[in-house]
């Protein structure tokens, strides 16, 4: 491995990089910051913890130590897919030009618009921003992309898989032709190889590894259910959880509604864990990831927006809830543990209808990962509590509906605690409701003799009196007044 001295940094930065405790590059960083320092555009393929970050951040601050920024005009862009990464991009920054006087501003939405405004009008050399929120100040006037000097864009593969392709595009015209670009992926689909063909000028392609394989530090397991049941599901992952020794590990679902209800079990049944996901509050997740970060908080619950690119040191273990629906998923996920050399352990909970994800991500892996039988848990008996059909309208037939505006026929929905600590509901006895003589439906008891009201227009049972006297003055002896209106009525000579 090679040394950072050797690579052409300047003294500062390499003091920058020496305070923080590395002394050689990874391979990434080795072949990417030479040809980044002298100007040249950049396509560099690599899996995720290879240290891609400071692969261009490194040259970024070298490159831009010399210049001064000029209001709403950055010299600088970095686009990340998430808010997390991101941050974590803007905290790189900080650790390595400490040293310089450049300024950044980190442009993410869920936080205050006006503290970023205020920031771009004074002038800052590098923006770090999410597409969205991007493209929302441009449109807003805030700031303009003449100025760009040198661009990069993180994770574009993930960038692909969250739509942000059109956005992308957009950025790149906005930006003056005679920029430097580096542009780094874990894989290149067509996609991404369309974009780099339109929008980069003659790259220097940096591979380190073949695309989504697997790092020999991590030890894979693989638990086979007999159902799909999630209760069964939840049973095996709090075992799995229980058998090792788990220093801090991150559980992965694939979808976030799924990620809220195994947070929730595992912190009925004692365990230290939050979830994370994107329909969470940023000022949530960033402190749910500081507490993880910080060992504070042991087991992190995420969803796939937690699984690319975020720098999470030594993490022991990770848990597949879920077999993700996409294969590259699975190498991005794992990736969290087993870094900078550190041993980790990553098992997969896979349940009958996961045979076709299954065998996609066995394919790309080329790899057979360990069987981990729980045989002493009888998964057959366990089940999850059958929904009630009833409550949600699923499943019945139009007749069996309660009709609209029957009370009488609903029933009363109340929350009770299921034993693996997920919510479930319970019906009580439908409570009787008194109708008013004269409401729309007919009530229960009522005569087959008994007349229906066949007045044109509803009769409300509030205000009744009033109603009544615009009946009678409109048709004093009509057939169709109602049999409660039905009274003497005495008019005045």
């Amino acid at each position: 491995m090679t040394e950072f001295s050797k690579l052409g940094l300047s003294p500062t930065t390499l003091q920058a990089v020496a305070d923080t405790g590395y002394t050689t590059a990874t391979p990434i960083q080795e072949q990417a910051i030479p040809v980044a320092l002298a100007g040249r555009d950049v396509l560099g393929i690599a899996q995720t913890g290879t240290g891609k970050t400071a692969a261009f951040t490194l040259p970024m601050v070298d490159r831009l130590a010399s210049g001064r920024a000029r209001a709403r005009m950055p010299r600088a862009l970095v686009l990340a897919p998430t808010r997390e990464l991101a941050d974590q991009v803007a905290e790189s920054f900080a650790k390595y030009a400490k040293g310089t006087k450049l300024n950044w501003v980190l442009l993410i939405g869920g936080v205050s618009m006006g503290d970023q405004v205020a920031a771009l009008n004074k002038g800052v050399d590098v923006l770090i921003a999410t597409p969205g929120r991007l493209l929302d100040l441009f449109d807003r006037g805030k700031m303009l992309l003449t100025g760009v000097e040198l661009m990069v864009v993180d994770e574009a593969d993930r960038m692909l898989d969250m739509g942000f392709i059109p956005d992308i595009e957009r950025i790149f015209k906005l930006t003056p032709p005679r920029r430097q670009t580096l542009f780094f992926s874990a894989t290149m689909p067509p996609e991404i190889t369309r974009l780099t063909q339109q929008f980069l000028k003659d790259p220097t392609r940096i591979e380190v590894s073949r695309p989504a394989t697997t790092a020999d530090t991590i030890t894979q397991h693989i638990t086979r259910l007999p159902t799909s049941d999630p209760k069964a599901k939840r049973t095996a992952l709090r075992a799995l959880v229980e058998r090792g020794e788990v220093q801090n590990g991150i559980v992965f679902c694939n979808r976030k509604s799924e990620v809220d209800i195994v947070a929730k079990s595992l912190q009925v049944h004692g365990f230290d864990a939050a979830p994370i996901h994107g329909d969470l509050d940023q000022s949530l997740r960033m402190k749910t990831l500081a507490d993880f970060r910080s060992g504070a908080l042991k087991l992190l619950v995420a969803s796939d927006v937690a699984a690319r690119g975020l720098d999470i040191p030594a993490v022991s273990h990770v848990f597949n809830y879920d077999v993700p629906h996409h294969a590259d998923d699975y190498v991005h996920r794992i990736g969290r543990t087993g870094r900078a050399g550190r041993l980790g352990e990553a098992f997969m909970i896979v349940t009958p209808s996961d045979d076709k994800s299954l065998d996609k991500v066995l394919k790309l892996i080329k790899k057979e990962p360990v069987e981990l039988p729980l045989e002493h848990i009888d998964f057959t008996a366990i089940k999850d509590r059958p929904r009630d059909d009833s409550r949600s309208g699923r499943g019945r037939g139009r007749s069996d509906r309660p009709e609209r505006g029957s009370r009488s026929r609903r029933s009363v929905v109340e929350p009770a605690a299921a034993e693996d600590g997920v919510v479930s509901v319970v019906e009580t006895s439908p409570t009787p409701v008194v109708e008013t003589e004269g409401a729309p439906k007919r009530a229960r008891g009522r005569k087959k003799s008994e007349s229906k009201p066949t007045t044109s227009a509803p009769i409300e049972t509030k205000g009744v009196e009033a109603k009544a006297k615009s009946t009678l003055s409109a048709n004093p002896f009509g057939d169709d007044v109602p049999a409660f209106l039905r009274r003497p009525v005495v008019f005045a000579e």
